[in-house]
């Protein structure tokens, strides 16, 4: 027998073929994440996605663009799961059948920072739509202009203003993420529309201070999501729901709460899955 298998290895490696070698199946699994800059920017991904990869054993890719376009990725089948915030853009892509096995993941909220010397009077408004009519009237607004959920937020804002901000020549729009966008205003000494947990984790590089904040319009809602296979065959609908799991998991509504809690004294992201008593 000893002398069959030798004869076996010998005609391998003859044939120019390696002897076969155990492959951890777990190992080879990976998915490919869309999300918004807010949850790269703010560092809350750079907590949870290694402890995702090392727990379940998912190599995870991630892809941080706007709202608007980890949507049209998932709608072409080019990522597994989105990670993403504007409910009434994600509407039609899980009406599509495009998404499924959508949670709501955490919260935060949106909030208008500027100028400490505020020069639009926003400080002491009460109504997010007299901020924006302000804003339009006496001062310099920067806009992410990329079709993310914080822009579709701010364009939503003009419009219950019943301003049309192509009007606007003091308006001008990045095409970037939202930290990028908060550099340019602080540059530019403007006015813009944040998510807060992004803010927060670069306030102390800028000169941009929270002017308005607390209006029920500005709550900013964040769910995932997997591809749906059924319409996307390579869609990876499992390490999706894996890291859909995890997400909702109580360790990961902890780690949401606690992220960054103690260094800002508030809250970046607050959970929305945590289990309740």
């Amino acid at each position: 027998m000893q002398r069959m298998r030798a004869c076996f290895l010998v005609a391998i490696v003859a044939l120019g073929l390696s002897a076969p070698v155990a492959i951890d199946a777990q190992s080879t699994r990976s998915l490919i994440l869309a999300t918004t800059t807010s949850t790269q920017d703010s560092g809350l991904l750079d907590v949870l996605i290694p402890r995702f990869e090392k727990e379940r054993g998912i190599e995870v890719k991630v892809i941080a663009v706007g709202t608007g376009a980890a949507l049209r990725m998932a709608a072409r089948g080019d990522a597994d799961a989105i990670l993403v915030h504007a409910p009434a853009a994600e509407r039609p892509y899980v009406q599509s059948g495009d998404l499924v096995d959508g949670r709501g993941v955490m919260h935060n909220d949106f909030v208008i920072v500027g100028p400490a010397e505020d020069p639009a009077g926003v400080r002491g408004l009460r109504i997010i739509s007299d901020v924006m009519r302000a804003i339009a009237a006496r001062g310099r607004f920067v806009s992410r202009g990329d079709d993310s959920g914080t822009h579709t937020e701010e364009m939503a804002l003009w419009a219950a203003a019943g301003i049309d901000p192509r009007s606007l020549e003091r308006r001008e729009e990045t095409g970037q993420g939202m930290g990028a966008t908060l550099n340019v205003a602080d540059q530019k000494g403007a006015y813009t529309l944040s998510d807060r947990g992004t803010y927060l984790s670069l306030r102390k590089r800028l000169g941009l201070v929270i002017l308005f904040q607390g209006d029920a319009r500005l709550r900013n809602v964040y769910h995932v999501y997997a591809v749906n296979p059924g319409k996307h065959p390579r869609a990876r609908r499992a390490e999706a729901n894996a890291l859909i799991d995890f997400l909702v998991s109580a360790p990961s509504q902890r780690a949401i709460a606690a992220f960054k809690r103690d260094e800002y004294g508030e809250p970046l992201f607050f959970p929305d899955a945590m289990p309740q008593p």
